[in-house]
């Protein structure tokens, strides 16, 4: 009896030990069993990283980008969409905007006052691809982005905000009025996302010296057209 006592004394002496010493109980498999040892078992962590054979914690590789680049600016919009969007366009090849990396950025403009002269049409696509970094996959930089630029325009005063569909893997309009120098101009800015690649395309109109504005529909109609062939460049490009 005596014997059995002094076994039952010590056993709370064993935990306090695996207690204290954590780290080392870890590596030893000191456990309240006594003895049994899980180094076989996987860690089964929610965060779904490995540990090397040193036991230092690994992060797992991210997705890699989906496309590796982007078009020309100038050259995401079809000849036959610029004629139907900006008729007579000043330069119907399109104003190329200035990028110190045209893997990561690329623009272009089109802008002119129609077949009257009094039919004023601004159209811009912008293009903005992604890469993967230790911390965020390229597609997840996208889709932030993408959710930042559409809240960014709905918060313009008067700007009605829907969801587009067809276009890419997401896409978003942005529909308002907007007036400078006494010209009020219908606005239309769509955003969509394409794998990790972000495009904007911005398509304005107004009647000049009186004439008639497009409608609203028109120009998100336009718009919507615009962006379905900046789309389309951009998997050609990396195919």
């Amino acid at each position: 009896m005596e014997r059995r006592r002094r076994r039952i004394a010590a056993r709370p002496a064993l935990l306090l030990a695996c207690a204290v010493a954590v780290p080392a109980a870890l590596l030893t498999g000191c456990s309240s069993g006594g003895g049994s040892d899980d180094s076989g078992s996987d860690s089964g962590s929610s965060g779904g990283g490995t540990t090397s054979a040193a036991g230092t914690p690994t992060t797992p590789a991210l997705a890699p980008a989906k496309y590796a680049t982007l078009p020309d600016g100038c050259a995401t919009v079809g000849k036959a969409t610029v004629g139907a969007l900006v008729p007579k366009a000043k330069s119907p090849g399109g104003t190329t905007a200035p990028s110190d990396d045209a893997r990561a950025r690329s623009g272009c403009s089109w802008t002119g006052n129609g077949s009257d002269g009094y039919q004023y049409r601004w159209l811009s696509v912008t293009l903005q691809r992604f890469s993967s970094t230790v911390t965020a996959s390229a597609e997840q930089q996208a889709k932030d982005r993408f959710a930042d630029q559409v809240a960014q325009l709905g918060k313009v005063p008067g700007a009605a905000t829907s969801a587009v569909t067809g276009v890419g893997d997401q896409a978003s309009t942005v529909t308002e009025r907007a007036t400078a120098a006494k010209v009020t101009s219908q606005n239309d800015t769509l955003v969509a996302r394409t794998g990790n690649v972000v495009v904007i395309v911005e398509y304005n109109g107004a009647g000049l010296e009186g004439k008639k504005n497009p409608s609203a529909t028109t120009v998100r109609d336009g718009a919507a057209r615009a962006a379905k062939d900046v789309v389309a460049s951009v998997a050609g490009a990396n195919g």
